[in-house]
């Protein structure tokens, strides 16, 4: 759109924001070539001496914050580069653990555009691009970089890193990405240098994966060869090879995520003392996974979003029903059309006693009714999340839990109408 002026250095992110959604025609628009060209004009491919890049199904954001934890104790300056944001596009940059002031991103973005010259830029583009120029002038000493969608074609993959790590392999976003999970693993494993590490934590992952880090010559590390890890009471142990990490603390994210980082921290040539890993474990959290955010009734909110990781958010919620003894589930959910909406309720039945299935709005989101059809009969839906979560809390009593989940936006538009409450 030619006719579009773009904001200045000192407009409000608001504004850049805008435009960059009506810059490009597509919001999703998978290449490299657009991105590479714009980061090779700005020297963007390289933003730190250290690039630790991070793809997967599920697992990518919580194994980003435990590396970061870890990477803050030992004293490294860490820009971590994430994506989506649940409330403000603040959250997408983090540096030593601060989300930038706005007229930092519009600064970048102002920078960004100046690169770019006629070269057509997505929204995720453009900002992975002002990410990378926020690193660079901030002078980090570590970037870990969280893939959008895929791996191959991501605009992350246009970044000269050293570490790549699969966390997860499961078949999602199927408009995009099909639903062969042979070709799933190859996309994901598209982000794999030669001759570097290349860290997979999924168990038994299709043959694609191991395939293309042989076709390329990739150090592969494979979890339950390379390196694997067991939970020993209240402590667990991670080992590789003849090196071992024994009665480590069971941090508040999964462990197969932090089991793949431990991988990741073990390749990256960094100088980081078994005191720094445990402290980092100790330390870390994320919002949105498993997130305590009220008690009495306890309520927790989780990103999950697709059948792999609603199995590990069911698994997690039986563990916490019967440590707290609470005696029912309420749910407040709502998701995109374009899950396996099916499948990811199918997983939480089990543990769930009550449901309240609301409406997204925008051009992918699912209606309440569309869940319904997998709870139920008898459930009643809701316009929005926050009137279904507003009822399960008048429904709940003080020894129940209410849980939100289905979607970043779900629990992002929670998250601010708690936030409004409290004001």
């Amino acid at each position: 759109m030619t006719n579009l002026k773009a904001p200045t250095a000192t407009a409000p992110l608001a504004d850049w924001l805008s435009y960059l959604e009506q810059l490009h025609t597509s919001a999703i628009d998978l290449g490299l070539d657009r991105a590479q060209a714009v980061a090779e004009r700005g020297q963007l491919t390289k933003p730190a001496p250290k690039v630790i890049t991070v793809a997967g199904t599920n697992g990518k954001g919580s194994t980003c914050a435990i590396l970061e934890a870890i990477l803050l104790d030992a004293g490294y300056k860490v820009g971590v580069y994430s994506s989506p944001h649940l409330v403000r596009y603040n959250e997408r940059v983090r540096i030593n653990g601060e989300e930038l002031a706005d007229d930092a991103h519009s600064q970048a973005f102002a920078q960004i555009e100046q690169y770019r010259g006629e070269i057509s830029l997505s929204l995720f583009e453009f900002g992975t691009l002002a990410a990378l120029e926020l690193f660079k002038s901030n002078g980090v000493d570590v970037v870990l970089l969280e893939v959008g969608l895929g791996g191959r074609l991501d605009a992350t993959n246009i970044v000269d890193h050293d570490v790549s790590v699969i966390t997860s392999l499961a078949i999602d976003h199927v408009d995009w990405l099909g639903d062969d999970i042979e070709v799933i693993g190859y996309e994901k494993a598209g982000i794999f240098r030669s001759g570097k590490p290349a860290i997979c934590g999924q168990p038994t992952p299709p043959a694609s994966v191991a395939a293309h880090a042989d076709d390329i010559g990739a150090k592969l590390f494979q979890v339950g060869y390379q390196f694997d890890y067991q939970v020993e009471g209240d402590t667990w142990r991670w080992h590789s090879g003849c090196f071992e990490l024994d009665d480590l603390p069971v941090p508040a994210l999964p462990l197969p995520n932090s089991a793949t980082a431990l991988m990741a921290l073990g390749t990256a040539e960094l100088d980081i003392s078994d005191c720094n890993i445990v402290n980092g474990l100790k330390k870390v959290v994320l919002a949105g996974r498993m997130e305590r955010v009220s008690e009495q009734p306890l309520v927790i909110m989780d990103v999950a979003h697709n059948p792999h990781s609603a199995q590990y958010f069911a698994k997690q919620l039986v563990k916490l029903k019967q440590k707290e003894g609470k005696a029912r589930i309420h749910a407040v959910v709502a998701m995109l059309h374009d899950k396996d909406i099916a499948a990811t309720i199918a997983e939480m039945t089990d543990v769930v006693d009550a449901w309240y299935p609301a409406s997204l709005e925008g051009p992918r989101a699912a209606k309440a009714e569309e869940i319904i059809a997998h709870v139920g009969d008898g459930v009643s839906g809701f316009a929005t999340p926050e009137q279904a979560y507003d009822h399960a809390l008048s429904q709940a009593q003080p020894d129940e839990m209410v849980i939100v989940f289905g979607s970043f936006y779900t629990v992002g538009q929670i998250a601010s109408h708690i936030a409004a409450k409290q004001e």
